[in-house]
């Protein structure tokens, strides 16, 4: 995928460039101080697929430029870059496709254009399989991973407010199935007296369909029986395309290696990310254990391949999310041992017995310590 940077700081393009080089499949087109440049730029090249933007510019703003690519019906995903957190909810009442503030870690930066390829292969996908009789309808792609958004290629669903976005996450997720309105306000609304919260009920069910109506999806929400179902038969919604591919590829070897990492960057973050709902925990805590589990095979046919250093890289990424995992850290140590990095491997023990110490009060177990001191003892033996 081909992106740009629009930034009138040149040690940022320097700085994005050198960390999108490092991802596959993303090329740097062009770098641009102004969005005047880049909006000429974008006119003559229509292969863009991602554009980083600052927000705070010159002469003309980020929001201003995304507003103009939105009405323009720009198919460029945008991605705001500031330094600027307060202008998170503004930029997001524009289709924008994720929002990063500087200084931007590696990892965020990966996440959001994983989340770009994904909508974009998505999209792709979408249209291949339409007959010709209904390649005009909209192209709908649900991401809950790390998000809670739903789009076209064209624009973004602008929610009117959070509770509007926690309703449409909770009816996607029983999608299809009808949910009483006493389970809603006791789910979503609990903590209000009754009558309060019948209320609020009514005005977020009503806001949740004016916000889906521009991509046509107003009847999409349906009243049944005092109660509410959502309907999305064409949509692709990422969670449970990434359930269904990590479940079909319980083997996974040369043949269906480079397939098992496309679905790896589906998962570009937790259940709904940051909104934390607390009714949605479960679903949370198994999507996360089936990327775990699905990541750690990825890494034992990495490893099989001798392909120690890719597999590395996943374990420390899935190490990151949850550090306390040992079964993450007995594989992260076991590349060590295989790599002759004796060095690494006390660093990274020891850094595992200092966390269960500070964090939990107590020390690795019995099993890690003993497969610990059997590669130390193999250091020495091979010395």
């Amino acid at each position: 995928m081909k992106v740009i940077l629009v930034d009138d700081e040149p040690m940022m393009h320097l700085i994005m460039g050198k960390m999108l080089d490092k991802l596959p499949g993303v090329e740097v087109a062009g770098a641009f101080a102004n969005t005047k440049q880049a909006a000429a730029f974008l006119n003559e090249h229509d292969d863009i697929g991602l554009a980083f933007v600052d927000i705070s510019m010159p002469d003309e703003t980020g929001m201003d430029f995304a507003a103009k690519m939105e009405q323009a019906r720009s198919q460029v995903q945008i991605v705001f870059v500031t330094s600027h957190k307060e202008f998170a909810l503004d930029a997001y009442e524009l289709s924008v496709t994720d929002y990063l503030v500087k200084p931007v870690s590696q990892e965020r930066l990966e996440r959001t254009v994983n989340r770009a390829l994904a909508t974009r292969t998505a999209l792709g996908a979408h249209a291949a399989s339409q007959p010709p009789a209904v390649s005009a309808a909209p192209r709908l792609v649900v991401t809950t991973l790390g998000d809670v958004s739903i789009g076209s290629e064209s624009q973004r669903v602008k929610w009117i407010s959070r509770k509007c976005a926690e309703l449409f996450a909770y009816l996607l997720l029983h999608r299809g199935k009808r949910i009483p309105r006493s389970r809603l306000v006791a789910d979503i609304f609990g903590g209000m007296y009754q009558e309060n919260a019948e209320n609020y009920l009514n005005t977020t069910v009503y806001q949740l369909r004016k916000s889906l109506e521009p991509l046509g999806l107003r009847e999409s929400v349906r009243s049944e029986n005092d109660g509410y179902s959502l309907e999305l038969p064409q949509a692709f919604i990422d969670c449970a395309e990434f359930e269904r591919q990590a479940r079909a590829l319980q083997n996974i070897g040369p043949g269906n290696l480079e397939q098992a990492l496309q679905v790896e960057r589906l998962y570009t973050g937790d259940l709904f990310g940051d909104k934390a709902y607390v009714w949605a925990i479960h679903e949370t805590e198994r999507y996360a254990d089936l990327y775990g589990a699905f990541v750690i095979r990825i890494a034992d046919a990495l490893m099989a391949m001798n392909d120690s250093a890719s597999a590395s890289k996943l374990l420390s990424k899935l190490n990151e999310r949850n550090p306390l995992d040992e079964n993450v850290m007995r594989l992260l140590m076991a590349i060590r041992g295989t790599t002759d990095d004796r060095k690494g491997l006390i660093a990274l023990y020891n850094g595992y017995v200092r966390l269960l110490s500070r964090e939990l009060g107590i020390r690795p177990s019995a099993e890690l310590s003993g497969y610990y001191d059997g590669l130390i003892a193999n250091f020495s033996d091979k010395k």
